[in-house]
């Protein structure tokens, strides 16, 4: 935006605007008020506008008059400052209803199609289900699609966490971790895991787990299990509080179990 791109412009706007509305017994405190900013800001500013032949300084009850000059001034700015604000309101309201999804077939701009969550991403076909949404613009399967009017539930039942305890190494750390048990959890089957700390590295390491997250993984496996997958998490010794209290906070039902040899 060209308008007010120079610092101060849009206070002097505002004060232009002001002294504009003719009010009787304008004063340079009713301005900063009105604007937030200090009376010294508006005296400022008021001679600089002065200066430059947008404002007069009368005597009279309305001291301040805006010139013609000024007049042409605050008109055009407020005729850029409205088609700006209506572009961001046009970007903003398309931001907000716009949805990406996967495409689980072709799909055709127009297109009514149905909506469901398969391992946590959201996906568009043209299987019954109980949320729907129009398509925006063709897409082939596999592929991105942009979706509006979104309506009705999207049927997600969350995930469940289960949280192996591992030793901290002043209690002998991988080495004193129950690897076969471990290798017997994770075979059940799980959609993502995720790993607290140090030995928790050297655990999945040894048992040959890649995980899917290992930084910030409370937050992570939260936001997993909240899309309906089921996340096995790797903590470190105390570590298994921190995520247990977020689990907690969050209402989603989690298992922990200790996994140091007898």
């Amino acid at each position: 935006m060209k308008v007010f791109k120079k610092k101060g412009e849009l206070t002097r706007f505002q004060i232009l605007a002001e002294i504009a509305r003719q009010q009787p017994h304008l004063r340079q405190k009713d301005i900063a008020e009105k604007l937030g900013i200090s009376i010294q800001a508006v005296s400022e500013n008021i001679k600089s506008l002065t200066d430059d032949g947008f404002v007069e300084i009368k005597e009279g009850p309305a001291r301040y008059h805006i010139t013609k000059r000024g007049i042409e001034k605050v008109k055009k700015e407020a005729v850029d400052l409205r088609k700006y604000v209506d572009e961001v309101v046009e970007t903003m309201s398309t931001y907000k209803s716009i949805w990406p999804a996967i495409a689980k077939e072709k799909l055709k701009s127009g297109e009514e199609v149905w909506l469901k969550m398969e391992n946590g991403i959201l996906c568009a076909t043209k299987e019954n289900a109980s949320a729907s949404a129009k398509v925006l613009h063709d897409a082939d399967k596999d592929e991105d699609v942009a979706l509006t009017n979104l309506s009705g539930t999207i049927e997600l039942e969350p995930g469940n966490v289960f949280i192996i305890k591992i030793p901290a190494i002043n209690q002998g750390g991988s080495r004193a971790s129950n690897l076969n048990k471990i290798k017997d959890i994770y075979e059940r089957g799980f959609d993502k895991t995720g790993i607290m700390g140090t030995v928790s590295k050297a655990v999945v390491g040894r048992v040959g787990i890649t995980p899917d997250f290992e930084f910030a993984t409370p937050y992570a496996t939260v936001a997993a299990a909240k899309r309906g997958l089921n996340v096995l998490v790797f903590a470190v010794g105390k570590m298994t509080k921190s995520m247990t209290r977020k689990l907690d906070e969050e209402g989603i039902h989690y298992v922990v179990e200790d996994v140091k040899k007898i």
